[in-house]
């Protein structure tokens, strides 16, 4: 695991032992950006990954003298982060987050009435939180970089995994740590950890046949341009321009809501019943670009006649496959946009927020 420790370390490290507060945030700082990344990894949820964060930030502070300096200060981090994920794990009824499309067969009925508040939902995680991450495999022991281990599909696809091999695959796969490291922070032995990550690898060659999700390099200017045709397409309600945009075998899903629809049609169907569901000019949408998960993104506001701001509505996030739209999946909670830093009221004057 290579060593990423700031310099003066033992120095910032006494003086923490001995009460300093300050200290101890100079120490730790520097690695909130990636262990939060970890924790979503883990948990699959951009908020119980900031709770998370905080949580192994007040364990290492209140257990600083213990720290012996065996291992860096990093990998502690990493130690105390990592349990405290799987203790919130194991106190779950369910230990894992879902997409729509790993919850049940698609429909081609009009959502529920109500929203599935009862199944643990996955969420987007927002590109600026990577910011000043690392975007390359961080050693020779990495099978994954960056833009490939937080891709939604392939965060959705690790949530199948049991905690303990999820973690196991994080340390080894994603940030590359050694066999024995990774026994170390679990306390395990190096043969346990090779087999639950054996089962792991086994387990995701099921969701990606190819060994690996699919690298989506940033839009090109096909791309560019169909997501401009998105973006016409959703403001002005254009339900043939969309649908154009679409790939044949494409899904779309809305969690928290069961209901995901697989192929073009059943798109359409879907959508010509929910911008018909209230009468024409009653409702407008706004699209802000954001990304999320290292993809294109907009933060969708929508405005009625009853109520003429354009609040929040949700963040939809796009896997693009050539010049053609291959998933949607529009995460329709309103509290996810502060993650982004998005207000939920778009202001009436001066230019539209980005993210």
């Amino acid at each position: 695991m290579p060593s990423t420790d700031i310099p003066d370390l033992s120095i910032l490290l006494r003086s923490a032992k001995r009460g300093d507060r300050d200290a101890f945030q100079q120490l730790a700082e520097p690695y909130r950006l990636e262990l939060r990344l970890h924790c979503y990894r883990m948990l699959g949820s951009v908020h119980d990954a900031e709770d998370l964060v905080q949580e192994t930030f007040l364990r290492a502070w209140r257990g600083l003298n213990g720290f012996e300096g065996r291992a860096s200060f990093r990998g502690w981090l990493y130690r105390i982060a990592t349990n405290a994920c799987l203790n919130a794990l194991t106190s779950r009824a369910n230990a894992r987050r879902a997409l729509p499309e790993t919850h049940g067969p698609p429909s081609d009925q009009p959502p529920d009435d109500e929203p599935a508040t009862e199944v643990s939902w996955l969420e987007p995680y927002p590109d600026t939180a990577l910011e000043g991450i690392a975007d390359a495999a961080p050693s020779p022991e990495a099978r994954y970089e960056m833009r490939e281990a937080v891709q939604l599909a392939f965060v959705a696809t690790i949530q199948h995994l049991p905690p303990r091999q999820r973690a196991v695959l994080l340390l080894r796969d994603v940030l590359g740590w050694t066999a024995t490291e990774t026994a170390a922070l679990l306390d395990a032995s190096v043969a346990s950890v090779n087999s639950a990550l054996q089962r792991a690898r086994a387990t995701l060659a099921k969701g990606f046949p190819t060994g690996r999700p699919s690298t989506n390099p940033a839009p090109d200017d096909r791309q560019r341009a169909l997501l401009e045709r998105y973006v016409r397409a959703w403001e002005g309600a254009d339900l043939d321009g969309f649908v154009a945009l679409l790939r044949e075998d494409a899904t779309l899903s809305m969690p928290p809501w069961r209901q995901w629809y697989l192929g073009r049609e059943a798109i359409r169907a879907f959508f010509a019943w929910a911008w018909d569901w209230e009468l024409p000019g009653c409702r407008r949408f706004r699209l802000v670009p954001i990304a999320a998960n290292r993809q294109p993104a907009f933060a969708l506001y929508r405005a009625t006649r009853d109520d003429p701001e354009y609040r929040a509505h949700g963040i939809e996030l796009l896997t693009l496959q050539d010049d053609a739209i291959a998933v949607l999946t529009v995460f329709r909670d309103p509290r996810l946009f502060a993650a982004f830093g998005l207000p939920t009221v778009l202001p009436t004057q001066g230019p539209v927020p980005s993210a």
